[in-house]
């Protein structure tokens, strides 16, 4: 072990390791990335935590500079989860559910607890928490904070960050801070802190006043979006104040998450399941459009195009057998509602199905369970692509997760199948139609110098494509090391120097998962291509998107 290993197993509670087998599995996580760690711990508590920072604050003060990473089960796939300095990994002792209250539904949580696992518990009170993403079996909470993440039922429910009431975060040097929204009483108090808290609260204070046109502009025309800080929700017009956005979604560059409160809603099982074919994209558009504008939203408004139907059909010609078959149509949407009342539900489910009658005449309800988990398979087919293998190809996560306005989709899918042709690149999009929030994966092979090329050619174009037309580089994947570079493109000079100022006040020494979201470039991030992408950590799981 070295020096600084040694110092921190004698001080912390948790374990401490530097093992090359240890190190080689927390180097590579869902993304095409690699980076070796030089230590792994294990932090029993909070507290761990807390000595760790102030540990490296201390060493970053006499110009020694190791970085810490927070990780959760490792599913990102931007490269968040990587770091060249301390990984601190949280799913081995802090996965605990604090506490549960029943009457206001309030939950506090643990950032390494499975996401599923908190799910599962919820559902047994009759409450769940709406905005899991696809990878909740085996991924964490801390992880969602982190990444402000998303899923299917985002587009009646909203993000992560809609759902989180407080946070505990231990800063930069150690210190242990609690986020909730405060008065402006509270809010005085704050700025009136000789703290290393109280010099944040007055900087992020200032710079909010001061730049504040400029961080207006951020606002995009998008249902959703998790690329770069949020600024825009921390002070309201009544002076109210709040710096959870600000940490949800920061991927641990601000400061390390180490307690979760976290709001929940009312969990119906029943529910009503639509299952819509159309011929052409624009029909498809226009009919979502409708279907938001008029009423209430359904829980999940998801699709799947033809070419992700042709080609698990030919990787896997039963898997879909019975359910969809052959000549696809151009887009399947699944809707689906979950109002509580039947009265409510039945109401929402007759006005889309007359909205779809202007659209399509293929329409299939179910309300059975089993019928219902068999429409699914056609969204959840997507993980059939995702670990198959073309030879020595393999589905990259590199081009996915942009998200426009509703009213630009048949451009963005337009765009995306003219790109994906110009490199003569089979192509299959699956996604949430509801936000226009979609997902592709390229196969190509990284042991090849043309593929890897490959690689940035199709995320310059399909990310200046996303950013022409409105949109945001990532939906609810958020930026990691792979979006980060594009932050400058997607927000412009000046609003990009502000989340600089951002990373600086919260980290002024640069020991908060150095090289991801801010100051990340592409020539910094094409040495750390792995020559060969498997999904080996997820394995024991079905990969999901």
């Amino acid at each position: 072990m070295s020096k600084v290993a040694h110092y921190l197993q004698e001080h912390l509670t948790g374990e401490v390791m530097t093992s090359p087998d240890a190190r080689r599995y927390f180097a590579t996580d869902g993304s095409i990335f690699a980076l070796l760690p030089a230590i792994v711990v294990y932090p029993q508590n909070e507290n761990d935590i807390r000595k760790t920072a102030r540990f490296t604050w201390q060493l970053a003060e006499r110009g020694r500079i190791i970085p810490m990473t927070p990780r959760g089960a490792g599913t990102d796939q931007g490269g968040g989860a990587l770091g060249s300095g301390l990984m601190i990994a949280l799913t081995a002792h802090m996965n605990r559910i604090i506490e549960f209250d029943s009457k206001s539904g309030l939950v506090v949580v643990e950032p390494g607890l499975n996401y599923g696992k908190l799910q599962q518990t919820l559902h047994t009170h009759g409450r769940f928490l709406p905005p899991f993403p696809a990878s909740y079996e085996y991924s964490t909470i801390g992880g969602a904070v982190a990444n402000n993440a998303s899923g299917e039922k985002t587009v009646k429910y909203g993000s992560t960050l809609d759902f989180v009431r407080s946070l505990r975060v231990i800063l930069a040097n150690g210190e242990v801070i609690e986020t909730y929204r405060l008065s402006k009483r509270e809010l005085s108090k704050k700025l009136g802190l000789s703290t290393f808290e109280g010099e944040i609260y007055r900087a992020v204070d200032t710079l909010l006043d001061e730049q504040k046109n400029i961080i207006e502009d951020m606002a995009l025309k998008t249902t959703k979006n998790s690329a770069g800080y949020n600024l825009l929700d921390i002070k309201r017009k009544d002076g109210l104040f709040d710096l959870t956005p600000l940490f949800v979604g920061s991927q641990g560059t601000l400061g390390t998450i180490s307690e979760i409160t976290l709001e929940t809603a009312a969990y119906n099982p029943q529910t009503t399941l639509l299952a819509a074919q159309f011929e052409t994209i624009e029909d498809m558009q226009a009919a979502v459009m409708d279907i938001k504008s008029k009423g209430d939203s359904p829980s999940a408004l998801e699709m799947v195009d033809k070419h992700l139907l042709e080609m698990v059909e030919s990787i896997n010609p039963n898997q879909l057998k019975g359910i969809i078959d052959a000549p696809f149509p151009a887009v399947v949407l699944l809707i689906e509602f979950d109002d509580s009342s039947d009265r409510a539900q039945h109401k929402n489910v007759k006005r889309v199905k007359k909205i779809l009658e202007h659209y399509t005449s293929k329409v299939q309800e179910e309300t059975d369970p089993m019928q219902q988990e068999k429409l699914w398979k056609i969204r959840h087919a997507s993980a059939t692509l995702i670990s198959h293998s073309a030879g020595t190809k393999k589905a990259l996560p590199i081009i996915e997760d942009g998200v426009v306005p509703l009213d630009k989709f048949k451009e963005y899918l337009a765009g995306v199948y003219d790109i994906f042709a110009r490199h003569r690149l089979d192509v299959a999009v699956w996604g949430h139609a509801g936000d226009a929030n979609l997902h592709m994966q390229p196969y190509l092979d990284l042991a090849q110098v043309g593929d890897r090329q490959q690689v940035f050619s199709l995320m310059n174009e399909y990310y200046s494509l996303v950013i022409s037309l409105g949109g945001s580089t990532s939906g609810e994947h958020n930026d990691g090391r792979l979006r980060g570079p594009y932050l400058e493109q997607l927000y412009g000079q000046q609003l990009y120097a502000v989340f600089q100022k951002v990373k600086k006040i919260c980290d002024p020494y640069g020991t908060l998962n150095p090289g991801v979201k801010m100051d990340v470039s592409l020539d910094a991030i094409r040495p750390l291509v792995r020559t060969q992408f498997s999904m080996e950590h997820l394995y024991d799981h079905l990969p999901r998107s």
